[in-house]
């Protein structure tokens, strides 16, 4: 009834387990090897034009775009509801779920290829993707390898570390993000903040202990555990850990926690 393609560390397709999992709804995974290029696959363009993850398939219906997937399992299923009762309540939840796609997911990308994930990449591979993509995309890479020195990661850090302030100040409010009703606001956010904590910079979400606790319930939640920490790819966790350890004190310069 309900297919998921899908990655394992992928932010946008880890909001979507979260939200199957909150839902406590059955559906078959079908993972995606983004390094080896599953995603650019012929069948797989078919559903999925972008290239990208994730992909729901409800019977015969296709669904792209992590936010709009989320909006549509809250719809086509409505038991256990992920959006506030009020009209107010889903306008701020909505202005959570579209500040991730207008700055965060881009930002994130920068910060955690810059620090950590620009080693898994072999020449042979960037070559073979600057082939299949273009100039610019070598042209990107080579900045993305001078780490925390990648003209645009300052940028990137800063507005990640403004999530994390902006989200300090809405949970003056309320347990969540929208007040006091967990929602897929929350479930939006979850994963660029464990993003945070796998590249060792937790000490941005510290400074904001509303954050922290937020994180902490977070994680307690049995959805969370299902749809994020049991797929947490063993592979990457060191990687970041190490790389972003090395990183964290040019971090806290930019940020001007230093």
């Amino acid at each position: 009834m309900l297919t998921l393609y899908h990655n394992d560390m992928s932010v946008c397709a880890q909001k979507v387990r979260l939200a199957l999992a909150e839902k406590n709804l059955p559906y078959e995974a079908r993972h995606l090897n983004l390094r080896a290029g599953d995603q650019q696959q012929p069948d797989y363009l078919e559903l999925n034009p972008k290239g990208v993850v994730p992909t729901l398939v409800h019977d015969d219906t296709v669904v792209t775009e992590s936010i709009v997937i989320n909006e549509y399992l809250d719809d086509a299923f409505p038991a256990t509801p992920l959006k506030p009762a009020d009209a107010a309540g889903r306008a701020r939840m909505r202005w959570w779920t579209k500040h991730i796609d207008d700055g965060i997911f881009a930002a994130t990308g920068v910060v955690s290829m810059s620090v950590a994930f620009h080693h898994q990449y072999t020449q042979g591979v960037v070559d073979e993707l600057t082939r299949q993509r273009g100039p610019a995309y070598g042209r990107r890479f080579e900045q993305l390898r001078k780490g925390v020195d990648n003209p645009a990661f300052p940028d990137a850090i800063k507005r990640l570390y403004k999530m994390v302030a902006d989200m300090s100040a809405a949970l003056e409010r309320g347990p969540w993000l929208t007040g006091n009703s967990y929602s897929l606001a929350d479930i939006a956010h979850a994963p660029y903040v464990t993003r945070l904590d796998h590249l060792q910079f937790g000490g941005l979400i510290e400074r904001h202990p509303r954050v922290a606790d937020w994180y902490a319930r977070m994680r307690q939640r049995p959805a969370y555990q299902t749809a994020l920490a049991a797929q947490f790819n063993p592979k990457y966790l060191p990687l970041m850990a190490e790389k972003g350890n090395a990183a964290w004190p040019r971090v806290k310069e930019l940020v001007g926690l230093a």
